[in-house]
């Protein structure tokens, strides 16, 4: 199996430091249409670490009987008269009872000068907790920064109340390789993943592959998507193994430069269904994730909500937002708000102003995630989420 990595300076956590003190605090995207969806401080507890099992492993294995390679078909961008392409899924419906207005905006994404190599992934499937499911491999060689663009992460409102962003953007040069981050059939291959239109050379997502996975989570299916591409390379019906080239990155659709939007779908294929692709594709060795419920004091989500983090070891400041009030969702266990992947091991000032600026240090541990909640003027909770089958933590 290929794997990918990432490059970003900052990981998990399972022993936190609790300090508090005053200090000032400081601070495109797909964007999606306006949809509803549902949205004391014990000391830390340590994450149990549970081993890969044999039973995850399997489910990435490729299948005997079908082939891993058919012959290169490469689809462009139509440029006048609009021709129907050879590769299209029958679409699936949208559910458009809670879909009244849809905006979209993509980012220019310019590679930095001079960026390192990525270290390489940790092995896909892993999970040092029993409720992680870092399933995939990164969908940008290491070659590149394989880190989302900072400050357009998912669930992200910049634009607007009714501008949401349902994946993340991986910056790469134009005609970079997009790579399968799993194993899978391809069900869309072309123009039109949007709109259902094959025609539709106005859809958001450009050129666009969507791959429903030979493997699921809680017995529903995952699809993940890559679009703007200059080039697909794939058909529909083509079964591709990780790290497998589907297409070349580019700036087709609804984007301002060159760049990779990658979304994980979970039980449909559809924009509505998105979850955070930073709680599914496996980090870089050496590093983690920061997973966070930011409220107030009340209980109440705080939306679109800055929090600061910063890294004592290197300085590295970060500045994050958490989900906006739209359609966000939530993963089934951590019900978090903000996520900030690709941090290096290290210990961490997280900083969130709530009346006055409440900080408290943290440390992200290699491999794992590192779970906060905020309780506004309650302060910070380490306390991971109770188990869903036993209620107990």
């Amino acid at each position: 199996m290929v794997q990918f990595a990432h490059t970003h300076p900052d990981t998990d956590s399972s022993s936190h430091l609790h300090t508090v003190a005053m200090k000032p605090f400081f601070g495109l995207q797909f964007l999606l249409f306006t949809a509803l969806l549902p949205a004391c401080i014990p000391t830390p507890a340590p994450m149990v670490a549970v081993p890969t099992t044999q039973f995850l492993e399997s489910l990435f294995t490729a299948p005997a009987s079908i082939p891993s390679s058919t012959p290169e078909i490469t689809l462009a961008l139509p440029s006048e008269t609009p021709t129907q392409l050879i590769a299209t899924e029958t679409p699936l419906p949208f559910p458009t009872a809670t879909i009244n207005v849809m905006q979209l905006f993509f980012p220019t994404v310019i590679p930095a000068e001079g960026t390192e190599y990525r270290p390489p992934l940790y092995p896909t499937p892993w999970a040092l907790s029993p409720f992680d499911h870092f399933y995939f491999a990164a969908p940008i060689a290491a070659t590149y920064p394989g880190d989302p663009v900072w400050d357009y992460r998912y669930g992200g409102i910049f634009f607007g109340p009714d501008v949401i962003h349902s994946g993340i953007d991986l910056p790469a040069p134009r005609g970079a390789e997009v790579l399968a981050a799993g194993p899978g059939t391809v069900v869309w291959a072309g123009i039109g993943l949007f709109s259902s239109s094959s025609n539709d050379l106005n859809d958001p997502y450009g050129l666009a592959v969507a791959i429903r996975h030979d493997f699921g989570y809680k017995d529903q299916p995952l699809y993940t998507v890559y679009a703007h591409m200059e080039k697909v390379l794939v058909i529909v019906g083509q079964w591709v193994n990780t790290g497998d080239v589907v297409g070349k990155v580019g700036d087709t659709g609804v984007s301002t430069g060159p760049h990779l939007h990658f979304e994980v779908r979970l039980g449909e294929n559809a924009f509505l269904m998105t979850r955070n692709p930073e709680l599914w594709v496996s980090p870089p060795q050496g590093y983690g994730v920061l997973v966070g419920r930011v409220m107030t004091t009340y209980g109440q989500r705080l939306d679109s909500y800055e929090i600061q983090l910063k890294s004592l070891d290197t300085g590295k400041y970060y500045l994050v937002k958490t989900y906006g009030a739209l359609v966000a969702n939530s993963d089934s266990y951590y019900n978090e708000n903000v996520v900030l992947g690709d941090l290096r091991a290290g210990v961490y000032e997280l900083s969130i102003p709530y009346g006055l600026y409440k900080q408290v240090n943290i440390q992200i541990l290699p491999g794992q995630i590192t779970y906060f909640s905020f309780y506004g003027y309650n302060g910070y909770d380490f306390t991971l989420p109770p188990n869903p089958e036993t209620g107990m933590p």
